[in-house]
């Protein structure tokens, strides 16, 4: 009885899933993709493969769901979520093939049903056709996922595929050039050094369009790692981010812009704009000391746009331009030669990030590191064991501000212009966001994570209207999937591979 009801629920599940992504026009979307990747000369595998893929995903959900211990359960198990996803998703084609047949516009009520969809959606059949094939296709799918999830979780295919891969790590170990290298003394500086070989190499390979795209993404690794400080090591919850960061480029701005009269050098504003920043940031901490978790987070969310309107309204317009910003910013020159192109940009963004990176990898292993890291684990406790919380929670967030300010001021030299929309409630999230699925407290996962959340829209330039879609279905499957983040630091991985032991082990 456990099976059948697993099987219908997940069915219904991924049927109504299924709903969903077509209702968004997600296949044609995908089918379009994978047409122009791999030179296809239909849509139809692309489109099949996403829905069915989803097919898949419940078949699995309903064979872990049932908790079956024998093999004759799986098929019934496996037929009643594919058939049950089958009826659903059968049942919106064939409506929506039989409006159409009939000449009614769907698209007026249902924007991405397009008639291209239609064809793709039904193979260019009648709609009885359409949905017996539909059918059969995500009965097929549910049915063999299920066989497959409990025939590896039975023989433990997941368990001999990562002994086979340690096993080709071993014997990669034992290969006499890596051991002479493992024993040879510069062999990480020799390492280090070829990356930062190939970083430098970049900007002369890459176009201009490219070398703009990087700059990006390195000026949001400055931002995570700034961040990664307050939120990964100290567990602050800072949802007010991109004040600082705004606070670094008006900075910049005002004292390098023609229109103020000031008109400083770039790299004379520059240390300012980062210590304004980091002042800023502790005047900021001064009233939220006491503060912990969600009270903490909405009153740095309070000052982020407090700032921003601020920066917009007509009473600071003499300072900082209102709604029409600051234009005309300074970029910087180095002996009289003006290095404000992209192609110089992303070497000075370069230096930032291996500055930045080299004071958070010496912070984390430093006594400071450790209080932050102890304030994160439990206050109380650290508060207890002589960690001065209140001193260290006004450092974490001036050294965090600090960054920020130096990402803001790289920012506005870089564009020229810096404007109030420039540091949204969204550039926060998206900061915080990268942190947290790169892996918090990880200075690999916070690279990764800029890479991830703001390297891929630009690959994925067809993705734009789906954006915001990918980005809330991404966070959700690391939340679920893996928690720690796509490349966490060892000690996160383990504290949360040990919570879920003892989890498992209170069952």
């Amino acid at each position: 009885m456990v099976g059948v009801r697993s099987g219908l629920k997940s069915g219904l599940v991924s049927g109504i899933v299924n709903v969903f992504v077509v209702l968004l026009g997600l296949p044609v979307l995908v089918g379009d993709l994978t047409a122009s990747w791999f030179s296809l000369s239909s849509q139809w595998p692309g489109v099949w493969f996403l829905l069915l893929a989803v097919a898949w995903w419940g078949g699995a959900r309903a064979v872990r769901g049932a908790g079956l211990s024998a093999w004759k359960n799986v098929p019934l198990v496996g037929l009643l979520a594919g058939l049950t996803h089958g009826l659903v998703l059968g049942g919106l084609i064939g409506v929506l093939a039989s409006l159409t047949a009939g000449g009614s516009d769907v698209r007026q009520v249902l924007a991405q049903i397009s008639p291209e969809a239609m064809s793709l959606l039904t193979f260019d059949l009648s709609p009885i056709l359409a949905v017996l094939l539909a059918l059969g296709l995500v009965t097929a799918a549910g049915l063999l996922s299920a066989l497959l999830t409990y025939a590896s979780a039975r023989y433990r295919w997941g368990e001999s595929m990562a002994g086979a891969w340690q096993s080709v790590q071993k014997g990669i170990q034992m290969l006499p050039p890596v051991r002479y290298m493992q024993r040879f003394a510069y062999a990480q500086l020799i390492v280090y050094a070829i990356g930062l070989g190939i970083l430098l190499a970049i900007p002369f390979f890459a176009g201009q369009y490219w070398n703009y795209t990087l700059g990006t993404v390195g000026l949001y690794v400055v931002l995570g790692l700034g961040l990664n400080i307050v939120v990964g090591m100290a567990g602050l919850l800072h949802l007010g981010y991109a004040a600082f960061f705004a606070i670094g480029g008006y900075t910049v701005a005002i004292l390098t812009a023609p229109q103020f009269g000031i008109e400083w050098s770039f790299w004379a504003a520059l240390p300012i704009g980062i210590v304004l920043a980091a002042f800023m940031g502790v005047l900021l901490s001064i009233p939220v000391l006491r503060m912990r978790g969600d009270y903490l987070a909405i009153v740095t969310l309070g000052f982020g746009e407090i700032i921003r309107i601020l920066a917009k309204s007509d009473a600071l317009t003499d300072f900082t331009g209102g709604p029409r910003g600051v234009r005309a910013v300074a970029g910087p020159a180095l002996f009289g030669i003006d290095i404000s192109s992209e192609f110089h940009f992303l070497y000075i963004i370069l230096l930032g990030i291996v500055l930045v990176a080299f004071i958070s990898s010496r912070l984390q292993n430093s006594r400071l590191g450790r209080a932050f890291m102890a304030m994160r684990e439990d206050e109380d406790v650290a508060q207890t064991m002589g960690v001065y919380t209140l001193k260290y929670k006004v450092l974490a967030f001036a050294i965090g501000a600090a960054f920020a300010g130096l990402g803001g001021a790289i920012f506005a030299s870089r564009n020229q212009f810096t404007g109030p929309e420039d540091y949204t409630l969204l550039v926060s999230v998206n900061v915080l966001s990268l942190v947290i699925i790169g892996g918090m407290n990880s200075l690999p996962g916070v690279i990764l994570g800029s890479l991830v959340l703001k390297g891929l829209p630009e690959i994925l330039r067809e993705l734009d209207d789906y954006r915001m879609l990918a980005f809330g279905a991404l966070l959700i499957v690391m939340m679920i999937l893996r928690p720690e983040g796509l490349w966490p630091s060892k000690r996160r991985a383990m504290e949360l591979r040990e919570a879920a032991d003892q989890e498992v082990s209170s069952l």
